[in-house]
């Protein structure tokens, strides 16, 4: 565990599906180091949707031990998670989860209003991140005024407003077409450049190939 960003040792989840007993993760032993760029793959079922929502604190899991930063988070409570979750990872989804009626600076300065940041600070701070992912001159306009990937680039932005430990994407090229996923995964090559830590969930080969490491799973097992 020494110095790993995420170390997870012997992380099983459960699940209980009326009389049945679903073992979505079976034993996972797993360190990622600052600054590394993981890609989690796996067929429909292996499990690495629920170890995406372990790490990410959405889930806690069934036994063992996750440390993140090293803090023990799977002893936690819900209101010490979404603590965790604010301060310390930023996510980027499949389907941007952006709220519509807000334009593109206030969707990125959205976390900062949880974390009581003052709004002149929020706004400048969302306007310098909407310049880094190359969309300074889109900052008034509102999701349904933006394409897929203008989309998807203010979800990175809305990401990386607190200077997350980890950025975790959850198949973020899953809505787009080839070339602007192609931008997009140009994007977390930068990020990553900066020094960003990035876990990637995708089931698609040349997604994951960007990444510097990939974790394959099966049937709840890390196969290679």
């Amino acid at each position: 565990m020494v110095n790993a960003l995420i170390s997870l040792q012997n992380i099983r989840k459960t699940y209980v599906l009326g009389d049945q007993t679903v073992h979505a993760l079976k034993q996972i032993d797993l360190d990622i180091h600052q600054g590394e760029y993981v890609a989690l793959m796996g067929p429909s079922g292996s499990g690495k949707s629920t170890l995406m929502n372990i790490i990410g604190c959405l889930d806690t899991p069934s036994a063992g031990q996750y440390w993140l930063n090293q803090k023990e988070v799977s002893q936690m409570t819900d209101i010490e998670l979404s603590k965790v979750r604010n301060d310390e990872i930023g996510f980027v989804f499949q389907t941007f989860n952006l709220l519509n009626r807000l334009s593109s600076l206030e969707n990125v300065a959205l976390p900062l209003v949880y974390a009581g940041v003052s709004q002149k600070e929020r706004l400048e701070r969302a306007r310098e991140t909407l310049n880094k992912v190359g969309l300074g001159n889109r900052l008034d306009h509102k999701p349904n005024e933006l394409s897929g990937g203008q989309r998807q680039r203010v979800a990175v932005a809305r990401a990386l407003i607190n200077n997350p430990s980890l950025l975790l994407a959850d198949e973020p090229t899953g809505n787009l077409d080839t070339q602007t996923s192609h931008e997009i995964m140009g994007l977390f090559e930068e990020i990553h450049a900066a020094g960003n830590t990035i876990v990637l969930v995708t089931h698609e080969e040349d997604i994951a190939n960007h990444a510097k490491k990939i974790v394959r799973l099966r049937d709840g097992l890390i196969a290679s």
